[in-house]
C-alpha cells in the first residue's frame, strides 16, 4: 500500500509540511509516482514511527538524521555499536519521561482525592431523591 503525503502526514498527526521536510533532510524515504509526486509505503511508515518515537523520547533531529543514516550503513561492529548507543541514551530519557509523567499523575490522583475529601461534605448527593428540593 502506499500513501500521499497528506494521507501520510494524517497517519502521523503532523503537517504535510514536516513530512517533505523530513524527505528533503534525508530523513524519510519515499518515492515519487509518474507526476513526481512523493509517495510513502510500509517501509516509510516504519521508519516514521521510529522518528516520531526518537523525537518523543527528546532526540534532537540532528541525532535521528546521524542514526538513520548508520541504519543505512552496511552493518559492521562499529555501526552497530554507535546505534546501540544513540538507542541506550534515548532508552534513559524515554524512562526519566515515563517517571516525571507517573509522578505528574500520582500528584494529580492526589489533588483528585484531596478536593472530593473536602467537597464530600459539602455538595448533597442529588441522586437520592429523599436530598431533592421541590
Amino acid at each position: 500500500m502506499t500513501y500521499t503525503v497528506k494521507e501520510f502526514a494524517e497517519m502521523f498527526h503532523t503537517t504535510e509540511h514536516t513530512v517533505r521536510y523530513y524527505t528533503d533532510i534525508g530523513l524519510l524515504p519515499c518515492k515519487r509516482d509518474g507526476g513526481n509526486h512523493r509517495i510513502f509505503d510500509e517501509t516509510a511508515v516504519n521508519w516514521m514511527k521510529g522518528i516520531t518515537c526518537l523525537k518523543n523520547c527528546g532526540m534532537p533531529m540532528k541525532d535521528i538524521k546521524s542514526y538513520f543514516d548508520l541504519c543505512q550503513l552496511e552493518e559492521s561492529e562499529e555501526n552497530l555499536l554507535a546505534r546501540y548507543r544513540i538507542i541506550a541514551r534515548q532508552h534513559d530519557a524515554a524512562h526519566k519521561k515515563v517517571a516525571e509523567a507517573k509522578a505528574t499523575a500520582d500528584y494529580i490522583d492526589h489533588k483528585l482525592k484531596h478536593y472530593e475529601e473536602i467537597l464530600a461534605g459539602r455538595i448533597p448527593d442529588n441522586t437520592n431523591p429523599t436530598n431533592w428540593t421541590d
